[in-house]
């Protein structure tokens, strides 16, 4: 499977700052994947480097098979919607169309139009008086009329209401399912990445901590519990022992194991949502740990 976006300890830095290191991915073709960390992480460093906003400090990253925004042939393979989904206040639903015609030789006017008429804008009504949400949609209309083989989107849902975002979400999945287009989405909000999402990235730290596809995470990590100190109070150690937390008897811990969690151990499935925040956790203590990456059967 051919990678969309693939670095080799990339990193970025701001005068004594690194807000992104050491990043080796490789993030394969046809999925949508979501990149989750809080505040500060290096999501929009990231993808900014993948769009080529930004030129790494150290490392290489390769998009497509070649350098971000490097000609006009590699800047229409790329769709990008930036945190505050931008648009020209002055301008009309209709100019923004116009200018995206002019400006991306590849552009489907067809599409663009079919869009508008699906989300009621329009086009003679100036981008400024739009909702937040008419703003997001008109902004993922102009990325994907280009007709590229990757949208990257930064944010785009973070300030919209539940039904702005939950619009947004249904439209991009349709985009997914009607062009085959690969996607990277951030975001705060795991709920939102695993209605959408296939692939996940946890960054944390200017460092990726996991990724891999969602299902073989889900299926690699489990929640255990026992009584503390007791004799099944250690595990093989084929089972790396991502969160710990102890309470009076009780031993809990959410462990990555390929294999069955054997012994006097309460097993439990864990949610996406308990994967994040774990990985986030064991941060704070360790950081700098290598990046892991889940792959298929």
């Amino acid at each position: 499977m051919s990678a969309v976006i693939e670095t080799r300890a990339l990193g970025k830095r701001y005068r004594r700052r690194w807000a992104l290191s050491e990043c080796t991915l490789t993030i394969p073709e046809g999925m949508v994947v979501g990149l989750v960390g809080p505040n500060g992480a290096g999501k929009t460093t990231l993808l900014h480097l993948s769009v080529g906003l930004l030129a790494p400090t150290a490392g290489a990253i390769e998009v497509l098979g070649g350098r971000p925004a490097q000609g006009p042939q590699q800047l229409a393979r790329v769709g990008f919607v930036a945190q505050d989904t931008p648009t020209y206040d002055s301008l009309t639903v209709g100019d923004h169309v116009d200018l995206g015609s002019w400006l991306n030789a590849g552009w489907n006017s067809t599409l663009a139009e079919r869009r508008l008429d699906q989300l009621g804008l329009d086009r003679c009504q100036k981008a400024g008086t739009l909702s937040g949400g008419q703003r997001a949609q008109l902004a993922l209309t102009l990325a994907i009329a280009k007709r590229p083989e990757l949208i990257v989107l930064d944010e785009p849902v973070a300030s919209l209401d539940p039904l702005a975002r939950s619009e947004f979400l249904e439209a991009l999945a349709e985009v997914v399912e009607e062009q085959g287009v690969s996607v990277v989405l951030s975001s705060h909000l795991v709920a939102d990445l695993e209605r959408v999402c296939d692939y996940l990235i946890v960054l944390v730290g200017s460092r990726v901590q996991v990724a891999g596809p969602i299902d073989a995470l889900l299926a690699s990590h489990r929640r255990v519990t026992g009584r503390a100190g007791g004799p099944q109070d250690t595990l093989p150690t084929n089972h790396e022992v991502i969160e710990q937390a102890r309470s009076g008897e009780s031993n809990t811990l959410l462990v990555r194991t390929e294999q069955p969690v054997v012994g006097q151990w309460t097993v439990e499935p864990v949610t996406l949502e308990d994967i994040v925040l774990a990985y986030m956790g064991r941060s704070h203590g360790s950081q700098g740990q290598g990046t892991r990456q889940e792959t298929r059967p």
